[in-house]
């Protein structure tokens, strides 16, 4: 770190010192609450799925809140938003900040949706003490993260770094049987009306996300500091025996698919435990034939969700489960089918990006703490492309995806503090 930037993050700290903390606490109280009024349930979360009516009101009330503050707005093919603060430079690459609008049904206020608040207050503190950066500086409301309307996650991003494309929608459809292509286009998206999502400008990404976890609120940790996105893989295991009568058929000749997925399930989760502290293994759906009291299951399917930082690690311990797996079966009569429906490998932060954050939090004696990401986020997509960072602040109880998720005021607002400064040491 060069003197220059020592000074910067001096006059930055002093700034906001000299503001009335209780204004910036309103700020972000106030911000999180006009949010999530979009799409409100009556539960009292929040329900904004891609290119609903709720949807399409939040991403005109951001929009709105972009131009209030001076920057000027635009949206790509695919329903992105951006407000972009112009950089003096000529042909200057852009600093990008931001997260996710979408929601899952009766989902919490906080996350995505407090990366682009975020966004929009750092951008506007920064345009209001220190005018025009050097570098664009954009902050962008991602039209879909969740997947919680369409089979398709990352939508937004994946459009923007060219990981989708248009060929992957074309037969995805809603519960309600609506096509994804129609329902972009009734949100008048999907029609060459705005520019291809597909960016080339891109420096970095920075993301400010709630953790979605325990970890940092159990560690009293303001701050994680996120160097890897865990690989995920996703199977449906199918084993098959056959059914008959549960009073007349003796034990010892019974063909019994539960009994042998009870035992894949057993084996699965001791490995699991003996793999490493940051391995989870999760069983969360099943499915048995017929279902019925008094018959011996012939069929029953089950998910399989493993997550690791290391593709190594996750390959091993398939080779080696899945191995133990047939043998299992084989022992009950059974047969197996393992579908492997999802294989994300994991994805590195930028380092570079990452020790901008940790010197500053050093500096300012902020407790913070490095940490994998057991979730999926946006960032995973733009850290194939582009160098990014992602930041976490606490998650009360690790609850998300709830009415009942929440985050404290003073962490939000910690995490906006560092989120300025970095920009400001990026951009200025």
């Amino acid at each position: 770190m060069t003197e220059k930037l020592f000074v910067g993050i001096g006059e930055i700290r002093l700034v906001i010192g000299e503001e009335k903390l209780s204004d910036l606490f309103k700020q972000v109280e106030e911000k999180v609450e006009w949010l999530a009024s979009f799409g409100k349930s009556e539960k009292n979360g929040v329900t904004r799925q891609l290119y609903s009516k709720e949807w399409q009101s939040a991403q005109k009330a951001v929009e709105k809140q972009m131009e209030e503050i001076g920057l000027h707005t635009y949206y790509d093919d695919v329903g992105n938003l951006f407000g972009r603060l112009m950089g003096r430079q000529e042909k200057s690459s852009t600093i990008l900040t931001g997260s996710h609008i979408d929601t899952v049904i009766d989902g919490g206020k906080y996350d995505g949706a407090y990366g682009v608040i975020a966004g929009l207050i750092a951008i506007e503190h920064l345009y209001k003490h220190y005018g025009l950066p050097q570098k664009n500086i954009e902050v962008v409301s991602l039209c879909e993260e969740e997947g919680s309307r369409f089979p398709m996650t990352y939508w937004g991003s994946g459009s923007i770094t060219g990981i989708k494309s248009f060929e992957d929608i074309q037969d995805l459809k809603d519960a309600a049987g609506i096509p994804f292509v129609e329902a972009m286009q009734q949100a008048g998206f999907g029609q060459g009306k705005y520019s291809p999502p597909r960016r080339n400008d891109l420096d970095c990404f920075i993301e400010l996300h709630i953790e979605q976890g325990e970890v940092l609120e159990r560690e009293e940790k303001s701050i994680g500091i996120v160097s890897h996105i865990v690989g995920q893989r996703r199977y449906n295991i199918t084993v098959i025996g056959e059914s008959n009568h549960a009073g007349t058929t003796p034990m010892r000749w019974r063909k019994d698919a539960m009994y042998a997925a009870t035992g894949l399930i057993q084996v699965l989760m001791e490995r699991a435990k003996e793999t490493s502290p940051d391995f989870v293994a999760t069983v969360g759906q099943m499915y048995v034939e017929p279902n019925i009291s008094n018959v011996i299951p012939r069929k029953v399917t089950f998910s399989v969700d493993i997550r690791h930082s290391d593709e190594n690690v996750l390959f091993g311990f398939c080779d080696d489960v899945f191995k133990e797996f047939e043998r299992i079966a084989s022992r009950h009569d059974t047969h197996l089918n393992i579908h492997n429906w999802m294989n994300e490998k994991p994805v590195k932060m930028c380092e570079k990006l990452n020790k901008i954050s940790e010197s500053i939090l050093e500096r300012e004696q902020v407790p913070f703490k490095k940490m994998t990401s057991g979730a999926g986020h946006d960032s995973q997509v733009f850290g194939q492309f582009c160098p990014t960072s992602l930041l976490f602040v606490p998650s009360h109880k690790g609850i998300s995806h709830s009415p009942y998720e929440f985050t404290k005021t003073q962490d939000l607002k910690q995490g906006i503090e560092l989120l300025i400064k970095v920009l400001y040491e990026l951009a200025y």
